[in-house]
Parts: C-alpha cells; sequence; structure tokens
C-alpha cells in the first residue's frame, strides 16, 4: 500500500473528527519510525517494519492505537490497555488527550521489538 491509499482512506473512511489525531499519529511514527511502511492491514492504517508494528482503529467514541507485540513493552506511562497474549492499545479521544513523549517512547519500543 502507498500514502496515498492512507490519505484516500483517511479521506473516504476516517470520521472526519479523528483527522487530526491521524494526522499527529501518522507525523510520530515517521519521525520514530522512519524507515516503516504505511500500509493496510484489517481495513485500517498501519505500519510495517518486519512485520506489523502498529494500527490504528477507529470506534464511535476514540480511536484505538494498538501495537501488535505491544504485551512485550514496558509501560512507564500507565497508557496501555489490554489483556491478550500480544496487542497493547492507547485510547485516544481528542488532540489534547494524546501523551506524545508516551507515544514516542510506545512506538520506539515497537520498532526494538521489531528488530530483535
Amino acid at each position: 500500500m502507498t500514502t496515498n491509499e492512507i490519505d484516500a482512506y483517511v479521506e473516504t473512511k476516517l470520521d472526519p473528527k479523528y483527522r487530526e489525531i491521524v494526522a499527529a499519529l501518522r507525523r510520530l511514527v515517521a519521525e520514530e519510525a522512519p524507515a516503516a511502511v504505511e500500509c493496510l492491514t484489517y481495513g485500517s492504517p498501519a505500519w510495517r517494519g518486519d512485520k506489523i508494528l502498529a494500527v490504528i482503529s477507529q470506534s464511535k467514541t476514540h480511536l484505538t492505537f494498538a501495537f501488535e507485540r505491544g504485551a512485550e513493552m514496558t509501560d512507564p506511562h500507565g497508557l496501555l490497555e489490554g489483556v491478550g497474549k500480544k496487542t497493547r492499545h492507547v485510547k485516544i479521544k481528542t488532540m489534547d488527550g494524546m501523551n506524545e513523549a508516551a507515544l514516542r517512547d510506545y512506538i520506539g519500543q515497537a520498532v526494538r521489538l521489531d528488530a530483535s
């Protein structure tokens, strides 16, 4: 998938109230994981290194920014949710509710896990 396909997803399938948040997440991932490739997976925007690093999905009340190997991450920020064997996620409701420092840390951890 190309960035143009992600742009098309944002324009046609993403609730407009989440566009600013998705743009901020795309910017953060580009900065913290410059080698990651944007793609669509399970019909949602995602980033791939050797494997999927993170996926964005939307609900009526928030965006979920999920880390494919989140269960292996440390969580000094206390924001990761989930109980499965692999994935953990952060719920983001507003731009003001985004903890950029924590997200940068989680993205960095995802990249390091993908490289191991």
